[in-house]
């Protein structure tokens, strides 16, 4: 009966002991990132370097993907970086532009990913060095191998269609998990181009303001020895850049407690919006919330922390928020960099978060409510259209079907055909089609390759200005006159095209 079990009372101590970290556990590090968040990670490394260029390659090896690569032209490491670099949780001091924090981000990425990872850079002033972790062995001891020299000086000499530059970093990644198991030609297609198009969206989202506030170029491109070389940049993705406001004298500014730099910037997108800047990935309900940047890098794109539910009604809401570390009691940067956590305080600050005009959070959320109602009762007021069909790309006929209804009927194409006069157009009620001149496409094309979906802004118009016609039983006299009144003039406008 004489031992305390207070709950104040210390835990006596015998001595002590270290307890290394089981190499096995690289295993598990970075197990949440997806290719294009990865990705994200290196490129994020590449700019804190001071990278001007960053190039991001898929190198195939004909119906074969046999690993990723990513180069840039920063300031390079030396052989006491490099090893800092690939040390699970290496310490090192970092500049107050940079990201990083915790030493992880290299390996949780590129581990997350492939099951080889081999690094090879020169900074100003020291030789090229090179260093490589391999799963198999390093989760047996942490091995670390050393890259031959020679090698690691021949691939940063690589003609990279790059600007030349003295110092830089290569990362790469051998055997990498995501990559199709089924090897063909129409596989690794498919894939490559979902890959890039994600990779695209993501490194345009995250680093946007950098993109669009510094020289800062990113590219992605695939090296095949039998294919000439595509490559793409990434463009900025501006999730505020809308270029009208959806409701007037927004957007506002609420201050948060008692640090002056801490203010939401609530925005309200327009409604029915088709702008890539706004749909991004597809997922509104998701993207629709607390936009969180640190140091220039969107680290958190939507969700409330528990400010409020996600809802439909509140898809054009969008808060922007700038931070520089944790805010303490409010905001917590999570590790990966993939979010913020908040504190007890953040909740009940935001609430007693006042703008000009008395404005509260509560009525931001009932003012972007009111925009998606005020957008879908003017949709409702709008008179039903008839469906487009081939001919209208598909990103088109969605934006057409966020404004209006579609009748219960065929779709009507626009197509191309062969003429037998210097008609524009050709109205075919019987078959349901609006046929366009094939003489004028080659201009209107203006070198671009020609497809189903070509010269969508021409066929759009046409559709917009035709659909009705086709609608009706028969054409009354007005839409008689109104047709050749237009075909005239279009044809004059496509011999002008065309000469």
């Amino acid at each position: 009966m004489g031992e305390s079990n207070a709950v104040g009372d210390d835990v006596p101590i015998t001595g002590s002991l270290t307890l290394a970290p089981e190499p096995r556990s690289l295993e598990a590090l970075g197990r949440n990132h997806t290719l294009e968040a990865a990705v994200a990670e290196l490129v994020d490394n590449s700019i804190d370097a001071g990278a001007g260029h960053v190039l991001i390659r898929f190198v195939r090896d004909g119906p074969r993907l046999v690993r990723l690569l990513i180069v840039d032209d920063g300031a390079g490491m030396s052989e006491a970086a490099i090893n800092v670099a690939m040390t699970v949780g290496g310490e090192r001091s970092y500049s107050p532009d940079e990201i990083g924090r915790f030493g992880l981000g290299l390996k949780a990425a590129s581990f997350s990913q492939a099951s080889s990872v081999t690094v090879v850079s020169k900074a100003r002033g020291h030789g090229p060095v090179g260093k490589r972790w391999r799963i198999e062995q390093a989760k047996r001891d942490f091995g670390c191998e050393i890259v031959e020299p020679g090698f690691a000086a021949a691939q940063l000499r690589r003609n990279w269609n790059l600007p030349r530059a003295r110092t830089g970093t290569v990362v790469r990644w051998d055997d990498v998990k995501g990559f199709p198991v089924i090897h063909g030609d129409d596989t690794v297609d498919r894939f490559l181009q979902d890959a890039m198009a994600r990779i695209r969206t993501h490194l345009g989202l995250i680093f946007h303001r950098i993109l669009e506030e510094t020289d800062v170029k990113v590219f992605i491109d695939v090296e095949d020895d039998d294919e000439e070389l595509i490559r793409q940049t990434v463009t900025a993705l501006n999730p505020f850049g809308y270029t009208r406001s959806g409701a007037p004298r927004w957007p506002k500014k609420l201050k948060v407690g008692d640090d002056p730099t801490l203010t939401l910037t609530c925005h309200i997108w327009p409604g029915r919006s088709t702008a890539e800047q706004f749909t991004l990935d597809g997922r509104l309900i998701e993207r629709q919330g607390l936009y969180v940047y640190y140091r220039d890098r969107l680290v958190q794109r939507g969700g409330w922390n528990g400010l409020t539910n996600p809802d439909k009604q509140l898809n054009l809401a969008r808060v922007a928020l700038d931070i520089d570390g944790d805010v303490q009691g409010m905001l917590y940067l999570k590790p990966e960099k993939n979010g913020v956590e908040v504190g007890p305080e953040f909740g009940p600050a935001v609430e007693a978060a006042i703008a000009p005009g008395g404005i509260h959070f509560s009525d931001y959320l009932e003012r972007a409510r009111g925009v998606v109602k005020e957008s879908n009762r003017r949709n409702r007021d709008r008179s039903p259209v008839m469906p487009p069909g081939s001919g209208i790309p598909a990103k088109v006929r969605t934006a057409l079907s966020r404004e209006v209804s579609f009748r219960d009927v065929e779709a009507v194409p626009v197509l191309w055909a062969d003429f037998e006069d210097d008609d524009f157009f050709e109205i075919d009620r019987e078959q349901g089609v609006l046929w366009l001149n094939r003489r004028y496409r080659k201009p209107m094309l203006e070198q671009r390759r020609a497809s189903v979906n070509d010269v969508p802004l021409v066929k759009t118009l046409m559709f917009l200005l035709m659909e009705h016609i086709f609608a009706g039983q028969n054409m009354g006299p007005r839409d008689k006159d109104n047709v050749e009144m237009w075909q005239a003039i279009l044809r004059a406008a496509a011999k002008e095209t065309a000469a």
